[in-house]
């Protein structure tokens, strides 16, 4: 059996020599910032040579042009400002997440 962890996103991307350390985060369930919002906490870090986060990040923008070519996700850059009338009661047409802008 496998072990799965869940992210909200990366905290931190550290290279050192050929080591590149990736730093994963999710919102505290517990802790709250000054707006009331959830804090991003570190998870856990994952560690790679530099050549293996080379061939991820070409697998992760494989991914990504995946689901943008199937609609899932939309590029902030790629969104068009929509006509008034299209949104329901102000309602963002768009993925609002940062981690796709």
């Amino acid at each position: 059996m496998s072990t799965e962890l869940y992210a909200d996103g990366i905290g931190e991307i550290t290279v050192t020599g050929t080591i590149v350390r990736i730093d994963l985060m999710s919102l505290s369930a517990t802790e709250r910032d000054e707006k009331n919002n959830p804090k991003p906490v570190f998870r856990q870090r994952i560690i790679m040579p530099v050549d293996a986060f080379a061939n991820a990040v070409d697998l992760m923008q494989k991914a990504l042009a995946g689901l943008v070519e199937a609609g899932a996700v939309r590029r902030i850059g790629d969104i068009q400002k929509l006509p008034t009338g299209d949104t329901q009661q102000g309602q963002m047409a768009a993925n609002a997440s940062p981690n796709f802008n």
